[in-house]
């Protein structure tokens, strides 16, 4: 993917209408406003957000399964993945978004993003604002088609978060970084599960694991 500089590559990259892109101005502007009191992403990723954090993001539709209509994001922080997908879901009816974030101030920061851009309107946004491990999480939520985590966790732990919201059908997108081998290697023993791995399209030390058939080994 050619680099995304703002909102005309992301809207060429991936064939979104104008009123998601709009959602997405939105977004970025109040990404810079709360970021000079609550420390949402890393200072010098700010001016690249539209490569660094809503194309790496958006990517994840793609790899998703075919009509899969809900979704729970893990450790959301900023909305990375969980609320750009969100803002591309809203062009499909009946979609709903689940974004897990412990952070008080960064579920309010999600809160704000969901109401300045209308999108609840559009998609099912539920902002869960207690720790993932949460019994009352899981149970509320029950199994979903896909669960989306970015740079939360090892793998080892981030599968234990992920199982309790898999069904059978249900596909986990994964981001990870160079360390995915040695973290492979470590679940072996505990978990079994389906895997393939993506190379990502903005980072190119980084991938997405999809991963299926999650279980934990007796």
């Amino acid at each position: 993917m050619n680099h995304i500089a703002g909102a005309a590559d992301f809207k060429q990259a991936f064939e979104v209408s104008r009123e998601t892109i709009e959602r997405l101005e939105i977004y970025a502007g109040l990404l810079r406003q709360w970021q000079r009191t609550i420390n949402l992403v890393a200072p010098r990723s700010l001016d690249d957000v539209w490569h660094r954090h809503f194309a790496d993001s958006a990517q994840l539709l793609g790899l998703a399964p075919t009509g899969a209509l809900t979704w729970v994001d893990l450790g959301s922080g900023a909305g990375f993945p969980g609320l750009v997908v969100a803002v591309l879901l809203a062009e499909r009816p009946d979609c709903r978004m689940v974004l897990v974030e412990s952070d008080s101030r960064k579920a309010a920061f999600l809160r704000e993003v969901a109401r300045q851009t209308g999108l609840r309107a559009r998609v099912a946004v539920d902002i869960i604002g207690e720790r993932i491990e949460t019994a009352a999480n899981t149970t509320s939520v029950g199994a979903v088609d896909v669960v989306s985590a970015r740079a939360l966790a090892p793998l080892g732990r981030l599968l234990g978060l992920c199982a309790p919201y898999f069904g059978p059908a249900t596909v986990g997108l994964l981001q990870k970084g160079r360390e995915l081998d040695a973290e492979l290697a470590t679940v072996e023993q505990a978990w079994a599960f389906e895997c393939r791995r993506v190379a990502s399209l903005t980072d190119m030390d980084g991938c997405v694991l999809v991963v299926g058939a999650l279980r934990r080994k007796s």
